[in-house]
């Protein structure tokens, strides 16, 4: 095997493992958009993270098909990190009385998350074109989504 054909290789290898973690992270997010709708009490907030959990939903398609497109099996569930998020949020929900407040600074800490591992895996990883331009087009998504939430916690603080 010729420098070229490895290089595509790993090229081939490191987008998979990419699209397999950033696969796991929406699965993460969508189940904690869920799980946010529930404790949220005002309605637009409802709308909102319903907005959002529909978004990850697509992003989780969208990924699980160019794995597949690769030759890959994706994933199928979130990490273990995900469920003890969730778990924590659950626990923070409870002691705050489940108020809409303590949602978005859930979902902002989550959102930082998810910006930090799409920027980090981007910066880091040579991959196949269009794996990176789909990547980034979900990466402006989130950003947009953590401007706006900041927006709402803004504005539920007054």
């Amino acid at each position: 095997m010729d420098t070229l054909d490895k290089n595509r290789e790993q090229r081939h290898k490191d987008t998979v493992h990419v699209l397999q973690q950033i696969l796991e992270k929406n699965y993460d997010a969508e189940k904690g958009y869920k799980k946010s709708l529930q404790d949220a009490k005002n309605p637009a907030l409802k709308g909102f993270l319903q907005q959002q959990a529909a978004m990850r939903a697509r992003f989780v398609t969208s990924n699980d098909q160019q794995l597949r497109q690769l030759g890959a099996t994706p994933k199928e569930s979130g990490s273990v990190t995900g469920t003890l998020h969730r778990a924590w949020i659950d626990i923070k929900s409870s002691l705050a009385g489940n108020d809409d407040e303590a949602v978005l600074e859930e979902v902002i800490r989550g959102e930082k998350a998810s910006v930090d591992e799409y920027t980090e895996e981007l910066k880091s990883h040579n991959l196949l074109p269009e794996v990176t331009q789909e990547l980034q087009s979900q990466l402006n998504d989130i950003q947009a989504t953590l401007n706006k939430v900041k927006r709402l916690e803004d504005i539920s603080s007054y």
